[in-house]
């Protein structure tokens, strides 16, 4: 697959499954009924996740690239429905935002 599509399913999945992993269990997490955030390990590489309303981050930061999945260095911003997405890209470091608009 390529990695900008693999990039868009990890960005959609990550909508999709936010609202569910706030109503999980504790797991490390510290959150709110709006309000969430955590921290975890993905094999070599460091995961932060922090969802407020409206909004969703998630930091990855592998260790000098090693365990990287997304290749060179890119930014990237686009809009996925009623939400804006920007993504940066370096080499040991993969940041995303999703900020969505709330429904009136």
């Amino acid at each position: 697959m390529h990695p900008m599509k693999s990039t868009l399913a990890i960005v959609m999945a990550s909508a999709l499954a936010f609202p569910a992993i706030a109503l999980a269990g504790d797991n490390g997490k510290r959150w709110s009924r709006s309000e969430w955030k955590e921290e975890y390990r993905d094999g070599p590489c460091e995961v932060k996740r922090e969802s407020k309303k409206g909004e969703f981050k998630r930091e990855v930061k592998c260790k000098d690239g090693v365990g990287a999945r997304w290749r060179g260095e890119w930014n990237r911003e686009f809009r996925d429905g009623r939400c804006f997405v920007k993504q940066e890209a370096k080499r040991d470091e993969f940041k995303e935002e999703v900020k969505c608009e709330t429904g009136r």
